[in-house]
């Protein structure tokens, strides 16, 4: 995800700018922030804060946010400027070490409404994320965006993937229990919200820690039934060996879940996914895409994937590359392998940086031109579009659409007219 500032809120209250990097579960953290420091703005009578949310996923990621930090300084030299996400959590001194910086809050820290109040507290405020064993519950009225609206429902990872440092930045799994869950949307959707996104670090592994063990699905089709004025209902990136059957037979029975997954694939090597320790392996990811077509024949596939992995050969390069065919992928995530210290992986024999850089962009062109035939094939096709804003909104199976009617939160019937090269244009369905 792209830097957003989702400063404007139209308030009077001073309104603090938080700056969002990183996956869909920051974009929630950061509204949850937001409400705490316009709170504690309110009350020292200060100019807003500044928070910028970082990322730790790759080294570029942890540059990003350096960059960011900086830029944010020189646009406002008044404010008190505070670093929390994954990057401060996994290595809080490097960002307190920078001028820039007023306050470190870890990822617990950072939800917590008394770290905003307690200006006097200390400038590193980052425990053990690893003793956490509860996630709270944060009611939030809505989001800047309005139409769309990202809750979580889990946070942390029980897993270690070979490459990933995320773990250390969110801790172990834990779940949001269903009458909190249900709580939060709806009073989202009280607010405006049409469409709510179900994100967590591990998705899948959801009500592994709750009495009874809900799954997923189970979780997804009560809530489903609670709020009936959900009007669409997505999931973020889910795991393919967790997939339970309550989530499938959703798949294929509830049109408000809707018809797009993203997968959390990496390689499409049987070795790579050993050396990663994925729990998957290629023809389990190529039968689960197969199988949910059969429920849900309208359904659209996106995928992460790592170019470059340690030990990659070309042959196992190609056999990931393949992937994109045999699973009919849509829409890529593509990173090149970024080697994270601390990792098992970063101690494998590694790909050179100008290969992985390469293979990467040859994923990315795999992805554009099955992007391209994807929205081309759309040509012609009614759609029910969720109006973003003005002009701009998307489809069931997450394609941008442009057009030029309906309102801000409306979902309109359209017919599209034409592809372009990464979007759809639609007009009013006769």
């Amino acid at each position: 995800m792209s830097v957003e500032d989702t400063s404007a809120r139209g308030t009077s209250a001073p309104e603090p700018t938080v700056i969002t990097l990183g996956c869909r579960l920051n974009a929630w953290e950061s509204e949850v922030m937001r409400d705490h420091a316009r709170a504690a703005d309110a009350g020292r009578g200060a100019p807003p804060s500044v928070i910028v949310n970082t990322c730790a996923v790759t080294a570029e990621a942890e540059r990003q946010a350096r960059q960011t930090i900086r830029r944010a300084r020189r646009e406002h030299p008044e404010a008190r400027l505070i670093v929390t996400g994954c990057a401060a959590q996994i290595d809080p001194a490097r960002y307190a070490a920078m001028p820039e910086v007023d306050r470190v809050l870890g990822n617990a820290e950072k939800l917590r409404p008394e770290s905003f109040l307690d200006v006097d507290g200390p400038r590193v405020q980052v425990d053990d994320i690893m003793g956490v064993r509860e996630t709270a519950a944060h009611l939030i009225q809505g989001f800047a965006e309005r139409t769309r609206a990202f809750v979580q429902v889990q946070q942390g990872c029980d897993h270690r993937c070979t490459f990933c440092i995320i773990p250390f930045g969110r801790g172990n799994s834990r779940s949001v229990p269903l009458g909190d869950v249900v709580a939060q949307v709806r009073a989202l959707v009280a607010g405006g919200t049409a469409e709510v996104v179900l994100c967590g670090v591990d998705l899948t592994s959801y009500g592994g820690d709750l009495p009874g063990a809900p799954s997923l699905g189970q979780m997804a089709r009560r809530l489903l039934r609670l709020v009936p004025d959900l009007k669409r209902l997505r999931l973020s990136s889910i795991d393919v060996i967790e997939l339970d059957e309550d989530l499938l037979r959703l798949l294929a029975e509830e049109p408000r879940l809707m018809p797009h997954l993203h997968l959390s694939l990496q390689s499409g090597d049987d070795m790579i996914l050993k050396r990663m320790k994925r729990r998957h392996g290629r023809a389990e990811a190529v039968a689960l895409c197969d199988r949910v077509r059969r429920l849900r024949p309208d359904v659209v596939f996106g995928a992460d994937l790592i170019a470059g992995f340690p030990t990659e050969t070309p042959e196992m390069f190609a056999n990931t590359a393949a992937l994109i065919a045999d699973c009919d992928l849509t829409y890529l995530h593509v990173f090149p392998y970024s080697a994270r210290p601390g990792t098992p992986a970063a101690r494998m024999p590694q790909v050179p940086v100008a290969e992985r850089k390469a293979r990467a962009k040859t994923l990315r062109g795999l992805g554009a031109a099955a992007l391209s035939r994807f929205l081309a094939a759309q040509v012609g096709t009614r759609t029910q579009v969720l109006i973003e804003k003005p002009g701009q909104g998307r489809c069931e199976r997450f394609a941008p659409v442009t057009l030029d009617f309906g309102a801000t939160g409306d979902i309109v019937s359209a017919r599209i007219a034409k592809a372009g090269q990464d979007r759809l244009h639609g007009v009013r369905a006769a």
